[in-house]
């Protein structure tokens, strides 16, 4: 098991969290992805006026994890809401197709309330490449 880094996680989280592009649901998201060799991967979520066009936090980060080759050990989340708030069902999807059923997703609010899982217990029956 990891020793994750959770504050420092939380910290680069918020970072990202302020640079979100939400004008429409004012719902700021930043996500960071601690990787395989130590490095971080961060993302926000950017919203679009045609709405499904919207991409989250957490899968602007695989993004980055995924084009520098890593993979992901955990997940850190801040939200500026009352309740830490999971990924949303299709981030959870992409989450599942690069971690391990294990990978540790915490969540923290802007005033410090923390919730974890692993994505085995947010998407315990996921899609995955056994069923192709």
């Amino acid at each position: 098991m990891v020793d994750v880094p959770w504050e420092q996680l939380f910290e680069a989280a918020e970072l990202a969290r302020q640079r979100a592009h939400a004008p429409y649901s004012k719902f700021h998201v930043g996500a960071v992805i601690l990787c395989d060799d130590g490095s971080i991967s961060a993302g926000c979520n950017v919203e679009n006026a045609s709405y499904g066009l919207t991409v989250c936090a957490e899968r602007n980060a695989v993004g980055g994890m995924v084009l520098g080759g890593k993979k992901p050990v955990a997940v850190a989340i801040v939200v500026d809401s009352r309740e830490p708030t999971p990924p949303c069902g299709m981030c959870r999807q992409v989450l599942a197709e690069f971690g391990a059923p294990t990978l540790p997703i915490s969540s923290r609010t802007v005033s410090g309330t923390v919730a974890k899982w692993t994505i085995a217990e947010l998407l315990p029956h996921a899609f995955t490449r056994s069923f192709l």
